[in-house]
């Protein structure tokens, strides 16, 4: 993972709601420095794309490590039962230590779970024991029909709900682009821009 941040992909990590402000202007110094196009375009592109980068390389660190978690709670458990087993073999129901106080055997114990399994759901539905609901799919279904409509119209209420999602830029990748190409590119960028 690439430790060097450029100015304009730190900003774009710190950025919250009450310094879009301040951001829309570093955005703006950007737009109209003596740079040429394609520089801009690659300075706010790649800045973005380093950001997603260290998204997935997150991702993946958070994945892995519980990956790692898991084997190593059960490696653990694996552990504390094994030597358990083998102190009780040896007649040890007790160990002391100089940097631990001791290590003890912790009686073997039964765990009751209750467990519930309806035998014959056909005899609890005929003594009451039910639950009706509306089959929304079908009724959706049905409302793309015009009998269907005509039938359940009075009974149902379509509404459309109206969520404003602001505009946003997307980077679009080259597909034969080089990482240390758009290293450099952004150093220089960065540098120009920072001076």
């Amino acid at each position: 993972m690439k430790m060097t941040n450029y100015r304009l992909q730190s900003e774009m990590e710190n950025i919250n709601p009450q310094s879009q402000e301040w951001f829309k202007n570093y955005v703006r110094q950007v737009l109209e420095s003596n740079k040429p196009y394609h520089a801009k375009a690659d300075y706010l592109g790649l800045s973005i794309q380093e950001i997603q980068n260290k998204i997935d390389y997150l991702t993946a660190d958070i994945q892995e490590m519980s990956a790692l978690k898991k084997n190593l709670s059960l490696a653990k458990a694996t552990a504390l039962e094994a030597t358990a087993a083998v102190l009780a073999e040896y007649g040890i129901d007790r160990l002391d230590g100089t940097s631990i106080s001791s290590i003890t055997i912790t009686p073997q114990k039964t765990k009751l779970t209750e467990t519930f399994k309806i035998i014959n759901p056909d005899a609890l539905i005929k003594l009451g024991y039910y639950n009706v609901v509306v089959d929304e799919q079908s009724v959706k279904d049905a409302m793309l029909t015009v009998d269907g409509m005509n039938e359940i119209d009075s009974f149902v209420e379509v509404g459309v709900t109206k969520e404003e999602i602001p505009a946003k830029i997307k980077v679009n990748a080259r597909r034969s682009s080089s990482n240390n190409q758009a290293a450099e590119l952004l150093n220089l960028v960065d540098s120009q821009i920072a001076a």
